[in-house]
């Protein structure tokens, strides 16, 4: 039985978002790990370079309203997310806080939490708004809206790492920066879990839907993307719950971990 084009049109960015998701994540963990200054500056290159990209990328697409203009807008974001994923990594965007918790309750431990990763977090807001104001009123809106996702279902991980999850992707951290899990709290459950994965999935279905609906080559491919990443971004929310291990999808990544 063969497909209709619409439904190539829904599968295909859904397995682009796949392969992006799983190999640009092996890549940013393989490019941090080791020690030292060579690896700091090695980093630092590269992740500029993937920044000036993607910015590039999103001036260049914002007008672009055909499905490679879909594709090249959410590569584009995903470049410049990256910037911000290898800095933090090697320790160079962080916060001024970089000790383990101290023995603190309540909002005290939420600002000492905050203070450990203050400058990651104004860096996401700079990232931001030289993502989104280029294109969120652009006919091409795809690099805002993968930037909006990315950002929001981050922010959503780090306060259930910080309310209590079973998993925290431990492995994922270079030993530098082994000091943040002090920060995280080890249960199975928070009832803040719920909230975050229930509305995160009606925006998913929403997406999804105006895939569906979408008249236009352009809008399938944009929605599916948008919609596409949000499900990766609840599946890597599940993985911090569910009694696996997370770090396996990337065993030829993580060298620290002998394979």
């Amino acid at each position: 039985m063969s497909l209709e084009p619409s439904s190539l049109h829904l599968w295909m960015p859904l397995a682009f978002s796949i392969a992006v998701w799983w190999l640009s994540t092996g890549i940013i963990l393989r490019l941090v790990d080791g020690t030292g200054p060579a690896r700091e500056t090695r980093a630092l290159v590269l992740a500029s370079l993937a920044l000036g990209l993607g910015l590039t990328g999103v001036v260049l697409t914002r007008d672009l309203t055909t499905p490679v203009g879909a594709y090249m807008a959410f590569v584009s974001a995903l470049l410049v997310w990256s910037w911000q994923e290898i800095t933090f990594l090697v320790g160079l965007v962080t916060g001024p806080n970089r000790q383990p918790c101290p023995e603190v309750k309540g909002w005290t431990r939420a600002w000492q939490a905050f203070r450990a990763i203050a400058h990651h977090e104004a860096a996401l807001v700079l990232l931001g708004a030289a993502v989104i104001l280029p294109s969120w009123d652009a006919p091409n809106s795809v690099a805002s809206q993968t930037f909006l996702v990315l950002w929001a279902m981050r922010l959503s991980a780090k306060l259930n790492l910080f309310l209590g999850v079973k998993n925290f992707y431990e492995s994922f951290l270079p030993p530098s920066l082994h000091y943040l899990l002090t920060y995280f709290s080890r249960r199975s459950f928070n009832l803040f879990f719920p909230i975050s994965l229930g509305l995160a999935t009606f925006v998913a279905v929403f997406f999804w839907e105006q895939a569906w609906l979408g008249e236009s080559a352009y809008e399938i491919a944009a929605s599916s993307l948008v919609a596409s990443l949000l499900a990766l971004a609840i599946l890597e929310h599940l993985l911090l719950v569910l009694p696996i291990r997370p770090e396996r999808l990337w065993r030829w990544a993580l060298a620290r971990e002998g394979g």
